[in-house]
């Protein structure tokens, strides 16, 4: 490993010498791709020059212990421990950055919240989970855009989906995808019982066009008018946009726009990533069980995690992680669920490598 990284040691400086270079200056399409190599080599070679440097440190300590004065052997033995400590951490630090990339991290994304099963309880939790995401969004500085919504009348939602934009967007959402259950008392509920729901959540990379190919010939593209919240007409005009996708039965709806030609725009951009979505997943199925990571590829059909709201409780059952501070993660305050997610993650990849 340390063999390589000498090697990337090696190409990260010359990278920086030739982003000094005028001529790839004035080359802005090499320029982008080399600062672009420099940014990602940058973390590691950093990591890897500190691990050098506890390694020189403790050939250092170690030569000092032949001194005959018994301060400089204290000293010896004290800066001994503390290289060996660094040099211990940094390697486990550069495992953990060695670990391949997702090629889908840096990606925007597309969100899509379902109410599954209890009803108008299930759809009222569905936009709860809406305003937990955009308040998380909103605090990372990400843009959110609702690309399309089936209201119910009650203020909930049957199904909502939105783009959040911003980077490492999908790096910190993904292990959203999954069933999530709710026990609470519904706002319909006039007795005070306790009901469980559950909604499910599915997050999608964001792709292009010359990622996903779709042939014009497989969309049967239907129009109709735009309804509201029961049904009532909002839309005089035939602006909603049915997109199917024959090959697959994929079927996306789009009528948050008056312009149908936004609604189409829309829904294009739905079901590419849906379609890239199932590519993955097919992908992922032909990795062997044990080299699969424990998080990361959750079916979305699994109950990933409960909202007890009696309790203030969430608990994620993927990794066992259970904290009593409810409000403050529905209020957007999520990344001490997303951290131990990723860090979990990590280390079921790293059992992978070993």
């Amino acid at each position: 490993m340390f063999e390589k990284l000498e090697g990337t040691a090696q190409r990260f400086d010359s990278v920086a010498l030739m982003l000094t270079d005028p001529a790839v200056i004035s080359d802005t399409e090499q320029y982008t791709a080399l600062m672009k190599e420099y940014k990602a080599l940058e973390p590691v070679v950093e990591k890897y020059r500190e691990y050098t440097k506890a390694v020189q440190d403790e050939a250092d300590a170690i030569a000092m212990l032949d001194e005959s004065d018994p301060d400089i052997k204290e000293l010896a033995r004290e800066e001994l421990d503390d290289a060996k400590q660094r040099k211990e951490s940094t390697a486990e630090e550069l495992k953990i950055l060695l670990i391949p990339k997702d090629p889908n991290d840096e990606k925007n994304v597309i969100v899509e919240i379902r109410g599954g099963a209890g009803g108008e309880e299930a759809c009222l939790f569905a936009n709860s989970l809406f305003r937990m995401y955009s308040m998380y969004a909103e605090g990372r500085r990400w843009k959110t855009e609702i690309l399309n919504a089936n209201p119910t009348e009650l203020g909930g939602y049957k199904e909502i989906s939105f783009s959040v934009d911003g980077a490492g967007a999908y790096s910190r959402l993904k292990f959203e995808s999954g069933v999530h259950r709710v026990q609470r008392v519904p706002e319909t509920e006039s007795q005070g019982r306790i009901q469980t729901s559950t909604v499910t959540v599915a997050v999608l990379p964001e792709v292009d066009d010359v990622e996903v190919e779709i042939n014009p010939t497989d969309l049967k593209i239907d129009v109709f008018r735009s309804s509201g919240a029961g049904g009532q007409h909002i839309n005089k005009t035939e602006s909603a946009v049915r997109i199917t996708h024959i090959p697959t039965g994929l079927v996306v709806e789009c009528q948050d726009e008056r312009s149908q030609y936004k609604n189409k725009d829309r829904a294009m951009k739905i079901l590419r990533s849906r379609l890239y979505d199932r590519l993955l997943e097919e992908q992922n199925e032909k990795i062997a069980s044990d080299r699969r990571s424990q998080v990361g590829t959750a079916s979305r059909s699994e109950r990933i995690r409960t909202y007890n709201f009696p309790e203030g409780r969430l608990t994620d059952h993927r990794i066992g992680l259970t904290l009593y501070k409810l409000e403050s993660i529905m209020n957007g305050n999520l990344d001490e669920v997303i951290d131990a997610l990723t860090t979990a993650d990590q280390a079921a990849k790293l059992a992978g490598e070993e």
